[in-house]
């Protein structure tokens, strides 16, 4: 039976109990801290800390993450970190309001109601909690998903907030011979269960700021998004806000009804679709382009914004190259990147 260590986190003083057969981060989840993270699996470095004393062993992680310099320096990522007696350890990414708000992380069961193809390759897939009301998540948040007969998961954004009905909305990408979107073209349907854990993730509203709102989102990036407009519609916020979606063409853009429905509850909502590959003669070629470049030819001064970006690592790369370029406080700039689990579908 292994042992339990207590593990401390400063600057914030909060104290959580860990076993050694679990990481830290898994541990601080069980016991509803949400700490900052990103792909839980050593490959992001969302969750990278510094260890201030302590016995602490790492599983597995990719050098991109954690470099060799840096954990021979005492830099850790706590999503491979095991204790192995009592720790401190230093948070370098910490958001206060949130770590103070989490939910404990739970695993539930849910049926398939809705498959519904959006476009060629993105589907929209609706579940229902077995127990309404069983798993609580804030809008922006994703779960993780098994794959049916295996134990493996991947990890999904819901795209409306939690419902009475325990109604679950997905918007996924699907991958040829993805581990679990490859299923949802001819392998599962509706009346079918899966396996659910979470919540996870902090690409949530904070409630303190009430400056402008910008999001950039590309692709299945739709989802998380569209979850926070659908929070900001249904608290009538009357913030300032405006939307880059990124789709290669005109056929590829997705949630016309929905972004219609939330541009009516939230009339100061500016929606700004992208298009990459081609376009109609009608377009507008300010907003030809990778959603980022068209960000640049639209927000010169993001400095007095909340910036919400979701989408694959290019996307975001680029997006925090010019947030940077016009001193974004790193405060006001949150995002959601795809891993490569992920984009495997």
């Amino acid at each position: 039976m292994s042992e339990t260590h207590n593990v401390r986190f400063e600057p914030v003083g909060i104290d959580i109990e860990v076993s050694e057969d679990e990481t830290v981060l898994d541990a601080a989840f069980r016991q509803g801290v949400m700490l900052m993270h990103g792909c839980k699996e050593g490959q992001c470095s969302a969750c990278k800390s510094f260890l201030l004393d302590g016995d602490m062993q790492m599983d597995r992680y990719s050098t991109f993450a954690l470099a060799d310099y840096e954990s021979d320096e005492g830099y850790v990522l706590l999503c491979r970190a095991h204790a192995y007696s009592d720790l401190e350890v230093e948070l370098i990414n910490f958001d206060e309001e949130m770590i103070h708000s989490g939910l404990p992380v739970v695993t539930v069961t849910a049926t398939i109601t809705e498959l519904t193809n959006l476009t060629s390759d993105i589907t929209r897939m609706v579940l229902t909690l077995a127990e309404p009301g069983s798993l609580r998540f804030y809008p922006g948040q994703y779960v993780d998903i098994q794959i049916p007969g295996h134990v493996e998961h991947r990890s999904f954004s819901m795209a409306a907030p939690a419902s009475p009905d325990g109604r679950l909305e997905f918007i996924i990408k699907r991958y040829p011979g993805g581990h679990f979107s490859g299923l949802l073209s001819d392998k599962l349907t509706a009346g079918d269960s899966l396996e659910v854990s979470g919540p996870y993730g902090t690409f949530t509203l904070k409630a303190s700021s009430d400056r402008r709102l910008v999001f950039a989102a590309g692709g299945a990036g739709m989802a998380p998004v569209l979850a926070l407009l659908r929070q900001l519609a249904e608290a009538g916020s009357e913030r300032a806000m405006s939307f880059y979606y990124g789709a290669r063409t005109e056929s590829d853009l997705i949630c016309d009804a929905e972004l219609t429905e939330l541009k009516a509850r939230l009339p100061q909502l500016t929606f700004i679709p992208c298009l990459s590959e081609s376009w109609p003669d009608h377009w507008d070629p300010a907003t030809t382009g990778f959603v980022h470049d068209v960000v640049e030819r639209h927000e010169t001064h993001l400095t007095d914004s909340d910036v919400y970006l979701c989408g694959p690592p290019p996307m975001i790369d680029a997006a925090l190259a010019l947030l940077s370029g016009q001193s974004v406080p790193q405060e006001q700039i949150h995002f959601d990147k795809f891993t490569v689990t992920a984009e495997s579908g």
